[in-house]
């Protein structure tokens, strides 16, 4: 059973719901990423996305391509995402960890890290680091079954978005190769961007779960914790990424955690009130 199942299993035996922030590595100061999470997993987090800095997020609203770009400009690629992530493993070995990226900055690492008998470079040191998901915006499921397989021997596993748009026929795809949670994506568009619909989300969930039997996390567009509270009376986890990126914006370094720490602190209490 890898960490997120684990983690899964025993909210759903508290009946509780899980609570997974977002934010993106290197971001608002480049060092400050191990302590930031620790921050989270205080303030009640259950699961931690980690964004991988890209130059060209196609699903990322402002808020987040700006976290992005800064990082970038501090030199944080996937080689330091990974060492951040085994930073954060050396005092906490149960938090599960998502990276959530782009497929081009995994295919560069595999080439520049390429070695004999290693299938894929980013596999084996994101399992050594401590990495528990991956969720890679543009890998289509039709094209990842070897990958997937991969990550499962390495005790990993791989998540997908579903969207408003999506099809029964890719809920189906879906299925076949996700495991750990698969993300609902609540808006049509980027993250950050327009009004969440909670009757939408509850219309929709029941649809997704006719298809796919991990649980469903819902993002994009949960802002606060009355929305989170709507949102978890039907999802399995609350996904929280922009909002936090703008908590922390301005943030002095010193306070990045706290601050963090305390909006999650609001949240948790929400959900856990059912």
């Amino acid at each position: 059973m890898s960490r997120i199942d684990a983690t899964f299993a025993a909210l759903k035996a508290q009946g509780r719901k899980a609570l997974i922030p977002f934010v993106t590595a290197g971001y608002p100061y480049a060092d400050v990423t191990p302590e930031l999470m620790h921050a989270m997993v205080a303030g009640g987090a259950d699961v931690i996305e980690l964004g991988v800095p890209f130059s060209d997020p196609s699903a990322d609203g402002p808020v987040i391509q700006k976290a992005g770009d800064k990082a970038l400009a501090f030199g944080i690629g996937l080689v330091q995402v990974i060492a951040m992530v085994r930073e954060f493993r050396k005092t906490n070995a149960t938090t599960p960890v998502v990276l959530m990226g782009y497929a081009n900055p995994v295919e560069r690492y595999d080439q520049k890290q390429a070695r004999p008998g290693v299938a894929s470079a980013f596999v084996k040191d994101a399992s050594e680091a401590g990495v528990d998901g991956v969720l890679i915006v543009d890998y289509p499921p039709e094209e990842c079954e070897a990958f997937a397989a991969d990550l499962r021997a390495h005790n990993m596993d791989l998540i997908f978005l579903l969207a408003p748009t999506s099809t029964d026929e890719r809920m189906q795809q879906v299925a076949r190769v996700a495991s750990g949670y698969v993300y609902y994506v609540s808006l049509k568009g980027v993250t950050g961007s327009g009004a969440l619909d909670t009757n939408a989300v509850e219309a929709m969930l029941p649809r997704i779960r006719q298809h796919i039997s991990t649980p469903v996390g819902v993002g994009f567009g949960i802002r606060d914790a009355a929305t989170a509270k709507t949102i978890s009376k039907v999802a399995d986890a609350v996904v929280i990424g922009s909002k936090i990126i703008q908590l922390l914006e301005d943030a002095p370094r010193a306070q990045v955690g706290p601050v963090a720490q305390a909006f999650l602190q609001e949240i948790r209490t929400a959900l856990d009130q059912g």
